[in-house]
Order: structure tokens, then C-alpha cells, then sequence
């Protein structure tokens, strides 16, 4: 099975690594730019509304005539606006390259992922998808302090050269294996949106934003998290037991979907994810914090194949629309997330309090993920098999 998926897993770690590297050398860039570092931030802005945009209205539209060519438009895309980032002069050039970057990883996250399901056979497509989560985590928890170290070595330039080198690698293996990779079953000539008219579909893509508010948008404070209870010099080890947690929860929840479905998962995941926060809001000890931000990684990175395996998994020919919307959503939320901790922080909330701010937008997420699983899901699969049969080729009507 790895050896089926392993180009897109590559291709997902330069996603990975281009999601998050900027705000690791984000001061060079500004300095080299001789603009502000906030005018640098909306390069992460424009990244992600291009990636919201593109991924959901284009990705169906290029796999309509092969796979391969879809998959190595969106990387060439992604690279291009990467390489154009890596020589900008300017701010104008610097964001117009981040909207185009961002528009590649969005088509690209969304066709990889649905090409690696459609690769193996039924009972590996939980794996599958998890791996492409994996490529995307371990480029965020790798690709992103090697970034920052090359940044304040060589410059920031170099990083993104890095992000660069490892697209065009991904692209070169894509190719190699362009003839192995399976046409993908698509919905044509239905709306793209239509899609959220489904109950589940509108619920999963609302949890996926919603998690993104909380885990990925709360992680950007990590370190002003750490200073606030005193565990300043614990900074690193709980951004790599963020990472690690990440990582493993990515690897490892493959097999549990495949095996059990994903209704257990997506009752125990937001669940874990929340006690993580209030650990962390009540808790000062770095051991316990270790523990915390360890279990807040797994359980965050794990719940992106669990939605995808719910929403999809008796869907086949919507996957890839389903997927764009929902990773479309996650990364809206960590934008989201991000902006609503700088405004807390402006009007004086103190940093660690941004874990309880959190369990906001979580609390949420844990009552949609649950009614996902114990409702839709088991309203599926107490249909009569006809009906489960006709609702996985239909077309943008089905109802959870």
C-alpha cells in the first residue's frame, strides 16, 4: 500500500512544510522586503484563501481527463508560485506568488488525497488517506524548524528554495508513477457546492473549520502559552511533543478506521482534544504540559482522515469535492484561529488563557463530530441496502 501512495505522501510534506514555514522567518522576510511584518502575514492570508478557493471550484475540473496531469498541474503550480516567492524583488510580487501557491496546494491536497484512496482497495483507503495526513504533519513538524534553521543561516530565500527542491522531487516521483496512478470517479456537470447540501457533508466541513479554530489556530501560541505558566525554556520540547503527537497520530490511525469504521474515532478524538486544552489552561507542571501538547498533536492530526473516512467513505464519486471543502475549512480555521488569538492577546487576555478561549469553537466541534457518528453514520448503515447502494453514486442529493 505505501508503495501506491508514497509520491503523494511526498507531495503532501511540501504542502506541510509551505502551510507554516513563512511565520518562522517572517522578520528576515519583512526586513528583506524593507515592508512591515504585518504586510509579510498577509502572504499567509492570501495563501489560504487562494487554497479555500481553488481547491473546492478547480480540483474536479482538472481530473476530468487523467489524474496524473491533474496531480502535476496543481504541483507545478505550487512550485511555480513558490519559486516566485523565493525571488520576490517586492511585496507585490511576494503576495501575487502566495495566492498562487496557495491555489496548487489546494487543488493538490485535495486530488492526492482521493487519488490515494482510489489506489488501494476498500478496506486500506482509512490507511491511505492517513498517510497523505502524515505527509502533511511530519512537513509541518520537520520541514518547518529545518526552514527556520536554514532561515537563520542562510536567509530566508534558501528556505523557500527548500520548499522548492522537495515540490520538484514530488513532481519527478508523480511522474514516474503517472501510469499507476487510477482515474478518479467524479460527479460531472453537478455543482460543486452541491455537495454541502448533505447534512453529514455540512456538519463534517463545520467540524473541520472549527477544529482548525481550535487546534491549529491555538498552536500558534504555543511558545506565548509556555512563557505565561513560566515553562519558557520547555518551549522546544512541547513544540516537538506537538509535532511528534502529530506525526504517530497520523501514522497510527489508518489502520484503527479500516479496521473499526470511524464512528468510535470521531467521538474519542475531539474529546481528547478538548481535555488537552483544559490541561493545559489548569495545569503549570512541564511534564504534564509534555503529555498535553503530545495528546492535543495526535488527536488533532488524527481527526483529518477520521472526517474524511466519515464523509466519504460510501461516497466515491463526491470524495474529492468533499475533501477540497473540508480541507478548505481546516485551514480557513487555523487562519481564523490565529487572527482571533492576536486580537485576544491585543485586548489583554493573558496567553494561557487562549486554552480555555479554545474551548469554544471545540466544545462545537465535539457535539458535530458525535452527531456525525452516532446519528449519520448510523442512519447509513441502517439503510436498506438499495438506498446505501443508490446514495453512493448520487450526485450532490444525498441527505445524512
Amino acid at each position: 500500500m505505501i508503495r501506491k501512495v508514497w509520491p503523494l505522501v511526498a507531495a503532501a510534506v511540501a504542502l506541510g512544510i509551505d502551510a507554516y514555514v513563512l511565520a518562522g522567518v517572517l522578520p528576515s522576510i519583512a526586513d528583506s522586503l524593507t515592508t512591515t511584518a504585518a504586510m509579510i502575514g498577509l502572504g499567509v492570508t492570501a495563501f489560504t484563501a487562494a487554497y479555500a478557493v481553488a481547491g473546492p471550484l478547480l480540483s474536479g475540473r482538472l481530473t476530468r481527463g487523467s489524474t496524473a496531469r491533474a496531480l502535476l498541474i496543481a504541483l507545478g503550480v505550487f512550485n511555480l508560485g513558490n519559486l516566485i516567492t523565493t525571488v520576490a524583488p517586492g511585496i507585490e510580487i511576494f503576495l501575487a506568488s502566495r495566492v498562487v501557491a496557495g491555489a496548487g496546494a489546494g487543488i493538490l491536497t485535495a486530488v492526492a488525497t482521493a487519488t490515494a484512496a482510489a489506489s488501494v482497495s476498500e478496506n486500506e483507503r482509512g490507511r491511505a488517506m492517513a498517510m497523505v495526513t502524515f505527509g502533511l504533519s511530519t512537513g509541518t513538524v520537520a520541514g518547518v524548524p529545518v526552514g527556520m534553521l536554514i532561515g537563520q543561516s542562510l536567509g530566508w530565500r534558501w528556505t523557500m528554495a527548500l520548499v522548492v527542491a522537495v515540490g520538484v522531487l514530488s513532481m519527478a516521483a508523480l511522474a514516474a508513477r503517472a501510469r499507476a496512478l487510477p482515474p478518479l470517479p467524479t460527479a460531472d456537470g453537478a455543482p460543486v457546492f452541491g455537495v454541502l447540501r448533505s447534512g453529514r457533508t455540512a456538519a463534517g466541513v463545520l467540524t473541520a473549520f472549527l477544529l482548525g479554530v481550535a487546534s491549529l489556530g491555538l498552536y500558534t501560541y504555543l511558545l506565548p502559552m509556555a512563557d505565561a505558566r513560566g515553562l519558557g525554556d520547555w518551549g522546544f520540547a512541547l513544540v516537538w511533543a506537538w509535532g511528534i503527537g502529530g506525526v504517530t497520530g497520523s501514522a497510527l490511525i489508518g489502520r484503527p478506521l479500516d479496521r473499526y469504521g470511524p464512528k468510535g474515532m470521531l467521538l474519542v478524538l475531539p474529546a481528547l482534544l478538548v481535555a488537552s486544552f483544559v490541561t493545559v489552561w489548569a495545569f503549570s507542571d512541564p511534564a504534564v504540559w509534555l503529555i498535553a501538547a503530545a495528546v492535543w498533536g495526535a488527536a488533532g492530526w488524527a481527526s483529518v482522515p477520521t472526517v474524511q473516512q466519515a464523509l466519504t467513505q460510501d461516497r466515491p464519486a463526491q470524495a474529492m469535492p468533499i475533501i477540497a471543502f473540508q480541507m478548505a475549512a481546516m485551514y480557513l480555521g487555523s487562519a481564523v484561529g490565529a487572527a482571533l488569538g492576536s486580537s485576544l492577546l491585543a485586548a489583554g487576555t493573558s496567553a494561557i488563557d487562549l486554552a480555555a478561549w479554545a474551548l469554544i469553537p471545540a466544545g462545537p466541534a465535539v457535539l458535530l463530530a458525535g452527531w456525525i457518528g452516532t446519528v449519520a453514520l448510523g442512519t447509513r448503515r441502517r439503510a436498506p441496502m438499495g438506498e446505501r447502494s443508490e446514495s453512493a453514486h448520487a450526485v450532490c442529493e444525498s441527505s445524512a
